[in-house]
Parts: C-alpha cells; sequence; structure tokens
C-alpha cells in the first residue's frame, strides 16, 4: 500500500468523518434555521468548512503526537460513530448526557434487543472500514514545522468563520442541546466527559463545616423556593406595570429585598444559594449541612444543576407526582402538592423544605404554566418565534411570573394555617432572563458582560407573625452597623436560615443574615 503524507491521510479522516457520520447534523441545521435562502446556505457552509478544519486540525495533532496509539484511538472513534449515527438514523436519538447515562446504565440483557444484522452491517460499512484505513494506511508522518504551519491555519480558518457568523450566536444557543447531541464525534465524547465529571462530583468529599447545634425545642418550618430565570423586572412587587403579582401585592407581611445573582447559569446560581460564601470549591451545602445537624430536610425539584445533595428525602416532580395522580406533573404545581401534611408529620421540630423549580426557564415559556394563567395574549410557543415578535415572547414570560404568584401565594396561605408552627417562605432566583433588550434573549453570558436583566432577581420573604425581627435595611449605598446593605446577594439565604432553624454554628455570619439574632442565643451565635 502506497504511503501517504500526514496531511492526505488528514484531509481524507476529516472528509470522511463530516460525510459519513454528520448528514444529520446538517439535516438540523437546515431544518431549523430561520435564515432566507442565501443566509441559511453561508451558515450551511461555513458550518462544513469549521469542521473539516476542526477535525483534519485534530486528526492531524492525534496522529502526529501518538503516533500509532493516536491511529488505534481514530480506528476506535469510527465504530463508535458509526454506531451512534446509527442509532440517530433508525431511533431518531440524540447522543446527550442523557442519552450517555443510559448506555452508562443498560444491562446487556436490555441492550442486546437493539442488536440486529442491519446495526452490524452499518457498522461494518461506515464504521469497521473507516477503522481499517486508519490503521493500515502507511503514513509520512512529517516534521513538526508542517504540523504547526496547518493546525495553525486550521485554528485561523476556525476563527475567521465564528467572526463571520457572530450573528449566528443566539441560534446557535438556543439550539445548543440538538446540535451538540448530532455531532459527531464531539457530542459522545462531551457528554461522557459531563455524566463523568457529573459522577465524580456527586462522589466527590465536601469541605465539611462545622458542627452545629439546634438552640432549641420550638416548631419551625422554612421552605426555600429556588426560582429559575426569575428577573426581577417582571414582576409587579418591583414596580413592572403590569399586575403580575396580583396576589402576592395583597399578601400582608411580605417582605421585598433588591438582590443580584453572583452568576447567569442555574449550577452556579443554585450553588451560591446554598453555600456560606462565594468559593469555586465544594463546601458542604445548606441541605446537607441542616440535615447533619438533625433537621428534618426534603428536597423536591423539577430542576437540575444543583450541588451533590446529600439528605434522606430528594423527590424528582414525577416521584411526587406518583404520590398525587390527580395533578400534572409537568407543571411546578406538583412540588407544592402535600406540603402541609408533609410537615405536619414531621417527626423533628425543625424542617427545612427546598422547592427547586423551573417556571420560568425558556425556551419554551408557553409550556410551563397551565393553560388558565395565560393571561397575557397571544404567546410566542419559543424564543425563535418570539424573535420576531418580542411583544408575545414576554407574554408568555408574564405567564409564568404569574403561575410562580399563584404557587407562592398558596404556599404562604398554607403556612398560614399552621399555627403551632413558626414558619417562613424565601423565594430566591437562581439568575435572571434577557427578553430581547438589545437582541439578547435567555441567559448564561459571563457576568462582566450580562445586561442586568439577567443577574438582577427577586428575593422575597414572608414569616409567621412573631418568628423573627428584621434587620432595618440601608437607604443608601453604605450600610451602618447592623443594617442590611441596599442590594442583597444569594449568600444571605444560607445564614438567614440557619438563624430561622436556631442552628447555632461557627459557620454562621451575622453580616449575612437578615434577622436580628434571637435574644436567647445573640451572645452564643458564633458570628
Amino acid at each position: 500500500m502506497k504511503k501517504i503524507s500526514l496531511f492526505t491521510f488528514s484531509s481524507i479522516v476529516s472528509i470522511a468523518t463530516l460525510l459519513l457520520y454528520n448528514i444529520p447534523f446538517f439535516t438540523y441545521v437546515a431544518r431549523n434555521t430561520n435564515e432566507s435562502l442565501g443566509g441559511q446556505l453561508f451558515l450551511l457552509a461555513s458550518l462544513v468548512v469549521v469542521m473539516l478544519a476542526l477535525n483534519f486540525m485534530m486528526t492531524y495533532l492525534t496522529v502526529f503526537l501518538l503516533r500509532m496509539v493516536g491511529r488505534v484511538l481514530l480506528a476506535l472513534l469510527s465504530v463508535i460513530n458509526a454506531t451512534a449515527v446509527y442509532f440517530v438514523f433508525t431511533y431518531s436519538v440524540m447522543i446527550d448526557a442523557t442519552t450517555i447515562e443510559n448506555v452508562f446504565n443498560t444491562r446487556y440483557s436490555e441492550a442486546s434487543a437493539f442488536f440486529s444484522w442491519s446495526l452490524w452491517l452499518f457498522i461494518l460499512l461506515a464504521g469497521v472500514l473507516p477503522a481499517l484505513f486508519c490503521l493500515l494506511q502507511p503514513v509520512v508522518i512529517g516534521r513538526a514545522k508542517k504540523m504547526a504551519a496547518y493546525c495553525g491555519t486550521s485554528l485561523a480558518i476556525v476563527l475567521v468563520i465564528a467572526l463571520l457568523n457572530i450573528s449566528q450566536t443566539l441560534w446557535i444557543s438556543q439550539h445548543d442541546t440538538e446540535l451538540g447531541g448530532l455531532l459527531q464525534p464531539w457530542s459522545y465524547l462531551a457528554n461522557t466527559y459531563r455524566v463523568l465529571s457529573s459522577q465524580h462530583d456527586e462522589q466527590a468529599e465536601e469541605i465539611k463545616l462545622p458542627d452545629a447545634t439546634i438552640a432549641d425545642n420550638e416548631k419551625a418550618v422554612v421552605v426555600l423556593v429556588i426560582g429559575e430565570s426569575a428577573r426581577k423586572a417582571n414582576f409587579q412587587l418591583y414596580g413592572y406595570e403590569r399586575p403580575t403579582n396580583p396576589l402576592l401585592t395583597k399578601q400582608e407581611g411580605l417582605k421585598v429585598y433588591q438582590a443580584t445573582s453572583c452568576a447567569t447559569y442555574t449550577t452556579a446560581g443554585t450553588k451560591a444559594i446554598l453555600e456560606p460564601k462565594n468559593s469555586d470549591d465544594l463546601y458542604e451545602v445548606l441541605p446537607n449541612y441542616a440535615y447533619r445537624t438533625g433537621v428534618d430536610v426534603s428536597w423536591r425539584t423539577s430542576n437540575w444543576g444543583e450541588p451533590p445533595i446529600h439528605i434522606g428525602e430528594y423527590l424528582t416532580n414525577e416521584e411526587v407526582g406518583a404520590n398525587f395522580p390527580d395533578q400534572d406533573p409537568s407543571f411546578d404545581g406538583i412540588l407544592f402538592a402535600g406540603l402541609r401534611e408533609r410537615i405536619l408529620s414531621s417527626p423533628k421540630n425543625k424542617v427545612l423544605i427546598i422547592l427547586h423549580t423551573s417556571t420560568s426557564h425558556g425556551p419554551k415559556y408557553a409550556d410551563k404554566y397551565p393553560k388558565e394563567f395565560e393571561v397575557f395574549k397571544p404567546v410566542a410557543e419559543n424564543v425563535e418565534e418570539g424573535e420576531k415578535n418580542i411583544g408575545k415572547l414576554v407574554n408568555a414570560y408574564d405567564n409564568t411570573i404569574i403561575y410562580t404568584d399563584f404557587l407562592l401565594d398558596g404556599l404562604i396561605n398554607t403556612l398560614r394555617t399552621m399555627t403551632d408552627w413558626n414558619s417562613a417562605m424565601i423565594f430566591i432566583s437562581d439568575h435572571g432572563e434577557s427578553l430581547g433588550e438589545n437582541k439578547m434573549f435567555m441567559h448564561g453570558l459571563p457576568m462582566r458582560l450580562a445586561p442586568k436583566v439577567q443577574y438582577e432577581i427577586p428575593f422575597l420573604v414572608w414569616t409567621s407573625p412573631n418568628f423573627r425581627e428584621y434587620k432595618p435595611t440601608a437607604t443608601s449605598a453604605d450600610a451602618a452597623a447592623g443594617e442590611l446593605p441596599a442590594v442583597l446577594e444569594q449568600h444571605y439565604i444560607f445564614h438567614s436560615v440557619l438563624n430561622l432553624l436556631s442552628i447555632h454554628s461557627p459557620a454562621y455570619n451575622e453580616a449575612y443574615d437578615i434577622f436580628m439574632a434571637p435574644e436567647s442565643g445573640r451572645n452564643a451565635t458564633p458570628k
């Protein structure tokens, strides 16, 4: 077999990867872009060039640096690529993190049901034959100068094409899950890393906080509601002109704080709500700490992205829904079902319930609430439709706030009936949301670039009468001793909840507590 240069070898592998394994990717782009024909062709051509350049560069580097080991890796990827694209074609799946988790958790007896002659034939033609080429084709490696020149040129091409398509950033971000799930081999490589990283985090040893004690036996319950993508700007309670909080505006004793999030995406925002201080380290988070201290803790979620939770009761919306078959588990109302009974049946005097909702998460805001809460009409079915009519998009988003208003009002009314308990409701969002301002949508921009609507968040607190005394809020940017600053951050949650549950701990910081320390424990409570 005649030798070929590494340049030629890498070019052949790159072209074959595009043609054999990425037709579903380009089909999805062609069907879902809202560009004109000219714009669509330019986008497709740009993606072709970028894919060819990246695959060429990675193939060249792999073989140049790893030699035969690199070629074995390329052969293995060919077989996996063929298997992945077969399942994409046959079962219309996307190779996302959920798919990878299912692969890891599937027994042989279950997986064997997918085996067929058509699968083996496809793997042979589209996987094994390219793999044999990678293994057996003689290649002239060449010198490092050529490697640097070819890879540098490839990278430059990618950067230029990316700059020419900067206007497509929003479209790509809206479809990133689908695009990432169809792009081979990057789909399973990236998502395998995500799954393994997540499993590692779940098993990671948290930095334990100092041991704490519960100071009294009074019955107290805190319900912390973590909102999703709820921005302050669209809450009537913060001056929004629309009546998005018709019920909460009438709630006696409801406190409304100005607040900002520590990030513009769920994982970091949720972590900040639950941790004692801003840190890249994994400290023991609020539910785990309270549970270890002796509090009855329950976590209910329709969302994802929280830090590792190690408590006795962790329930998804589907699991809660199994106990309430008359309620629709696809809406966040299911998380609030049966809370009164759950609290009253607790064997302990201190109860913490955390509800991690998803009510205002895009891109399909209109799917996040029951139709009876569709007060503002007409609505956009998704962000892509909303790009063409911002008013419809805002209508759908505002309806999610009306639904949130209903849920929180009902929760407060439920807590009011529990006269034998001191009770508190706290609502805070993980981050805000863009709704077309400056042609930006959804969230996730770096904090230094993010508009304020992506980090200005609602922070609402209600407590039963005579439970705790609130600290005064500063009227200027500078807070005096004993006053809260004009704008709070998410870490106030951790320390305020410790106070409400009478947890005495060296981790407690009175400066980050919205309540006055109880007189009985003021001197004993570490700061």
